[in-house]
């Protein structure tokens, strides 16, 4: 492929708009926003504007379920059910003896449905975590197991979705991060 400005480049993929950053030692050193955020009103995009993260944000969940499975307060091969607090993924037969772990989540072999969680724009109803899981006031069927944990690959957004809450769970905090709900806030922990 021939050298291209980013400009050129964005034109060429058809990419309207875009950010840039670029971090040292954990600090953004640099930022830029290349486009128009909004055409209609001539806002071009700034390294303050807002994006859908969708499954770029995945890399980053699993960094964190690993980091706490490195502090020994997560554990790969349990049952997440043993950490979930705010909900529970339904028992069923699939699940009678194969359990949904950490592992099987974070490689999409936990028998989880809904491959893509929707995104939701500025101004939108913004579901809870805990509706999205169960397909409330959302796009989203309910985040059910529906095949054997741990026996197949399927890509299952919904169970990041519940990477999320076990992550959220265990630490008490807020973790705006996974999939295509995170556009103009974070996921509201409240069930």
């Amino acid at each position: 492929m021939p050298r291209m400005m980013l400009e050129d480049r964005m034109k060429y993929y058809n990419v309207p708009e875009m950010s840039i950053a670029f971090f040292d030692n954990g600090q953004i050193a640099w930022a830029h926003g290349y486009g128009m955020a909004d055409k209609a009103a001539n806002k071009p995009v700034t390294p303050e504007t807002l994006f859908q993260a969708a499954s770029v944000s995945k890399s980053v969940t699993a960094l964190a379920a690993l980091r706490l499975v490195q502090q020994g307060k997560l554990n790969l091969d349990e049952d997440v059910n043993l950490k979930l607090v705010s909900w529970k993924v339904p028992d069923n037969e699939f699940t009678k003896n194969e359990k949904v772990t950490l592992r099987r989540l974070l490689s999409h072999t936990a028998g989880m449905t809904v491959p893509s969680v929707g995104g939701y724009r500025a101004g939108e109803y913004m579901p809870t975590t805990v509706q999205i899981l169960n397909g409330e006031k959302t796009s989203n069927e309910p985040v059910r197991v529906d095949r054997v944990p741990g026996k197949e690959f399927r890509y299952s957004g919904g169970g990041y979705v519940v990477v999320q809450l076990l992550l959220m769970n265990v630490t008490g905090k807020s973790f705006p991060c996974t999939d295509a709900r995170s556009r103009t806030r974070a996921f509201r922990h409240d069930s």
